[in-house]
């Protein structure tokens, strides 16, 4: 049975699997490659996934999700129509449209996958989307880091000679920057670091807030579908900087279209300060590899973002030299996945590597410290896994008690970089029953194991007796119980899920709602008269007549979309 890779991405999702060309991305319903990460629920309660939720969020905001991934691992509540859902619920149900397309173009079951992940990506968010394949019928085993899926992508575990290199992952909603080394069949992930909050929604929320600031305006004073809307002309005058230098964002706001017309060097000079976020989690990898500018070799853009001739300058100028892009930054993490899933499928046309990761963040625990008062001092964090440590790796900690008679140590598992434990982020805590003795007779030693896929365990074992518990993090933000996964993958079966045959009709039907609530006077008119025709054709139920209109209307949607209007 095939194994397929999934890039489950802010923005665009995609599926992949293995041919003897190479990996190939399976099309969606809709003849596509990406798949809008975008859930919509319509008026008869059924799910809609991709382009046409895309289309929806304009018209129906309050029915539609997206950008979900950058709440990964957390418990943060989207609440579409009267449907309730967490990120790994609206995850699941993008998976589960993409593991139906590979279904449809296989014409058998898919129960496997490999699916990508930032490299940044916290212990809690791994988790959340190895959850979110599972909850919509996958089994996912391996997940793969973005960066590394790009490399091999591109190949690069195939030369021979030693390579140095940084893959630079900008996307709709994260950023990661890895550096990998290349020898023999190694391909090793020196350091990594990112920022989960940056990416190519944030250079968007530019051009809409220099859009409100100047015609006076606050977001909070707008509909949810005029922000909506505003929020896609946006998108279009960031897209139109790739060949023009002057870009226009038009938006129809009480009964008035109010346009804005901004300049490639004013939108620069609005960005500055996302440029230097850009910029500081690339010194921070170098540093932790110990490398300089110089020593990166390659450079390799991914993620939908690094289009932005922006974007690109800034990696040029940075490095002094000109990146790898002949590889589509939207579809090369799929790509990877796909290869990764050969790999793990032992697929004899492919050349084996062996891929190394890191840990992101470091992990610890806190621990009390004797001062030179000679009083103790709580809350000091003890890393015990260092960031960017080679993994899969196990490191052991032996702490000691520190007040006669202690009958409890208590062991939290802490994820972060600060000096002081509170300003760590808290993953769970075990509490473990120790021999009351004198103070520092009893022992407990602590082993942290970070696995392939990024997945913390941690064990306390007593020492004199010999107890061992193993840590169960009931506190982690996005952890659900084997009861709370059995529910979800309940609700999510039962949703009902939009006809994969009927998509284009449909999307054809949100696209010129979309357009009418986008125009004004005769346009909207135009429109209205074009749909109320379409819906008759629909009602003949003849294929031909239906796909004739279809085409119709897409090609007079496409000019509207590009000149404006009729």
């Amino acid at each position: 049975m095939t194994i397929i890779g999934i890039d489950l991405g802010t923005t665009n999702s995609l599926v992949s699997y293995w041919t003897e060309d190479g990996a190939v991305i399976i099309p969606n319903s809709l003849g596509q490659n990406l798949t809008p990460s975008v859930v919509s629920i319509d008026d008869n309660g059924d799910v809609l996934v991709g382009q046409i939720a895309k289309e929806r969020q304009i018209t129906h905001p309050e029915m539609s999700a997206s950008v979900f991934k950058r709440n990964m691992g957390s418990k943060k509540k989207y609440i579409l129509g009267s449907k309730e859902f967490i990120p790994e619920e609206l995850s699941a149900i993008v998976l589960k449209a993409l593991k139906e397309d590979a279904e449809h173009y296989f014409g058998a079951p898919v129960s496997e996958a490999v699916i990508s992940v930032p490299a940044y990506f916290s212990d809690a968010q791994r988790k959340a989307t190895k959850r979110a394949g599972e909850l919509a019928g996958l089994r996912v085993d391996r997940l793969i880091t973005e960066p590394t899926a790009a490399a091999i992508a591109y190949g690069l575990h195939l030369r021979n000679t030693e390579t140095k290199f940084l893959v630079f992952d900008l996307g709709g909603g994260t950023f990661d920057v890895s550096i990998l080394e290349l020898f023999d069949n190694i391909m090793e992930v020196r350091a990594v670091a990112g920022d989960n909050y940056l990416g190519g929604e944030d250079f968007t929320e530019i051009l809409v807030n220099l859009f409100l600031k100047r015609h006076s305006l606050t977001a909070s004073e707008l509909e949810n579908k005029t922000l909506s809307l505003l929020k896609k002309q946006a998108e279009v005058a960031k897209r139109a900087f790739s060949e023009k230098k002057v870009a226009t964002i038009s938006c129809p706001i009480n009964e008035e279209t109010l346009s804005l017309d901004i300049t490639l060097e004013e939108y620069d000079a609005a960005t500055k300060h996302l440029f230097q976020r850009l910029r500081e989690p690339v010194e921070r990898a170098l540093s932790d590899a110990s490398l300089k500018i110089s020593d990166i070799e390659a450079i390799l853009l991914v993620g939908g973002a690094t289009k932005l001739p922006l974007i690109r300058s800034f990696v040029s100028k940075l490095f002094g030299k000109l990146a790898f892009a002949n590889i589509n930054p939207d579809e090369v993490v799929a790509l990877g996945a796909g290869v990764q899933a050969a790999l793990k499928g032992k697929e004899a046309s492919i050349k084996e590597v062996i891929l190394t990761d890191v840990c992101p963040y470091t992990l610890g625990t806190s621990v009390t410290v004797r001062k030179s008062q000679g009083f103790h001092e709580p809350g000091h964090f003890l890393p015990i896994i260092e960031r960017n440590t080679t993994i899969p790796v196990s490191k052991v900690e032996r702490l000691y008690t520190i007040y006669d008679n202690q009958k409890i140590i208590n062991v939290d598992i802490l994820q972060g970089e600060s000096r002081l434990s509170k300003d760590n982020i808290f993953l769970g805590e075990l509490n473990v029953p120790v021999p009351p003795k004198n103070a520092g007779e009893e022992a407990i030693d602590i082993r942290f194991t970070y696995d392939i896929n990024g997945i913390l365990e941690a064990e306390v074992t007593v020492v004199s007796t010999g107890l061992k518990r193993n840590i169960i993090i009931e506190k982690d933000p996005g952890f659900m119980t084997p009861e709370e996964i059995a529910d979800s993958i309940k609700n999510i079966a039962h949703l009902k899920i939009h006809p994969r045959e009927n998509h284009e009709n449909k999307l054809v039907i949100a696209r010129g709602e979309r357009l009418y609530e986008e125009k004004i006077g005769s346009d909207r008119q135009e429109i209205a008269r074009l749909l109320m025709e379409f819906e008759e054709a629909l009602d003949k139920q003849d294929p031909k007549i239906i796909e004739e209109y279809r085409n119709k209307l897409n090609n007079i949607f496409d000019a509207v979309d590009t000149k404006g209007g009729f």
